[in-house]
Formats: C-alpha cells, structure tokens, sequence
C-alpha cells in the first residue's frame, strides 16, 4: 500500500515531465523518487510513525 499523501503528478504546473514524479501534499513539494520508493507499507513504514514529515505537519515528537 502506498503512503496516502503520496501522488505522482505528471507537471509542475509550469512545465509537463516525461514521467510522472512523486510529489508529498504534506509538504506541498517533490520528494527524491528514493524517498517515495521508501514511502510504502511494504518496507514496513507508515506515515504516522516513520515520515518526519507528516510527524512535523501533525507537531508529533518522536517520543509520541
């Protein structure tokens, strides 16, 4: 299952891209495709727990 604030956007809204690429609507912002890769439940993570991110956007503290 892929992170649900995960979206792969095929433009910028400036310029259109060959490939779509990984866009976090946490954090309104491209994320390196590695770190979208590494975004998914089947490496074991979730957003809640794992992603400084989210953690940040929800003002969690790693200790939560």
């Amino acid at each position: 299952m892929a992170c649900p604030h995960l979206a792969y956007r095929e433009s910028d809204g400036d310029r259109a891209f060959e490939t779509a690429r990984a866009y976090c609507t946490v954090v309104d912002e491209f994320v390196r495709p590695v770190r979208a890769d590494t975004c998914t439940e089947r490496y074991g993570l979730s957003p809640e727990r794992d992603c400084e991110y989210f953690r940040a956007e929800a003002g969690l503290d790693w200790d939560e």
